[in-house]
């Protein structure tokens, strides 16, 4: 389905990119000066849900721009109108919640760098879609850069085949820390409490093991999460028959809090490891936010980070089915 709308105008932005074809992020602005309001974009939108959620999967990125979106209350009214099912966050950044669906994005430092991530990869049940909303445009640093996710894997197939269909075969397993207490101090800081949702550890362990994790209890109140086998690229209906490089190596191996190994406990080869690194951030597409940005990702399509930022930074997300 090509573009074609008169509720919105095509345009452009910093960092765009045609992949394939495709334009990455598409850019769609008021069709006139004065529809830039909120309630003419949510008729917009009303009007051209289906055609919009197709932009979504053609695209992978679809960033609204030049509205008038203020505060959580707007961002949620735009996510009312899709209906799209809340899926509950399970990981180690550390968030808060904000208005019914919406929550701030990792509440990490914002010295530090967020590596490219599919969301909650490692959930049985991942988000479909992660929508993004610019309330504080950081005054430097601080973009959201993504990647498409095929590319990573025709790159690293090109380079390291064998290497790619053995880790494929034998799976992928991860381990994590969540710590006993919330630490905003790090990027993986949220306690095991907030991660699983309740203070009761036989509940928080149903609920891991309901996701795929096996828990361990440390000595000092924090927990060592297991999971696997988990795989290294994965193929989604609906996306041309890509293969997705749908897996956290690269941001979970050789770190303080967490690993990433072969399922049968072999280790990955760091060169490989090293050289994915480089592809990713190589195949990344950069834009600066701006006040009111509204950004939609395909989860299944897109990795995704955070480049270290100079305060204020407001974003806020939302994920969903």
């Amino acid at each position: 389905m090509e573009f074609s709308s008169k509720a919105f105008k095509e345009g452009k932005c910093q960092g765009q990119k045609v992949v394939h074809g495709e334009i990455m992020p598409l850019v769609l602005q008021p069709p006139e000066p004065n529809k830039g309001d909120l309630e003419s974009l949510l008729f917009a939108l009303r009007e051209n849900k289906d055609w919009f959620e197709q932009m979504i999967i053609n695209n992978s990125a679809v960033l609204l721009r030049g509205y008038n979106v203020e505060k959580a209350e707007d961002f949620n009214e735009i996510l009312e109108i899709f209906g799209w099912e809340e899926i509950n966050y399970v990981g180690p950044a550390p968030r808060t919640h904000v208005y019914k669906r919406v929550l701030t994005a990792n509440e990490g430092p914002l010295s530090e760098f967020i590596y490219y991530h599919h969301e909650m990869v490692l959930i049985k049940e991942s988000p479909k879609k992660v929508i993004f909303f610019c309330e504080i445009p950081p005054p430097e640093g601080g973009e959201t850069p993504f990647v498409p996710s095929f590319r990573v894997t025709e790159r690293m197939l090109e380079e390291f085949p064998e290497a790619v269909e053995k880790i494929e075969e034998k799976g992928l397993k991860y381990t994590f820390t969540a710590l006993s207490k919330n630490d905003t101090s790090s990027m993986r800081g949220r306690g095991w409490e907030n991660t699983f949702g309740t203070s009761d550890c036989a509940e928080a362990e149903r609920r891991a093991n309901a996701v795929g994790m096996d828990l361990e209890w440390l000595p000092n109140g924090a927990v060592h999460a297991t999971l696997g086998p988990r795989p290294l690229t994965k193929v989604f209906d609906g996306r041309k028959g890509r293969r997705m490089w749908f897996n956290t190596v690269v941001g979970m191996h050789g770190k303080e809090l967490s690993s990433a190994m072969m399922a049968d406990g072999t280790e990955l080869p760091e060169n490989v490891v090293k050289r994915c690194e480089e592809i990713i951030e190589e195949e990344s597409i950069q834009f600066k936010w701006e006040k009111g940005d509204v950004l939609f990702f395909d989860n299944m399509a897109l990795l995704h980070g955070r480049r270290p930022s100079l305060p204020p930074r407001r974003i806020l997300v939302a994920i969903t089915k």
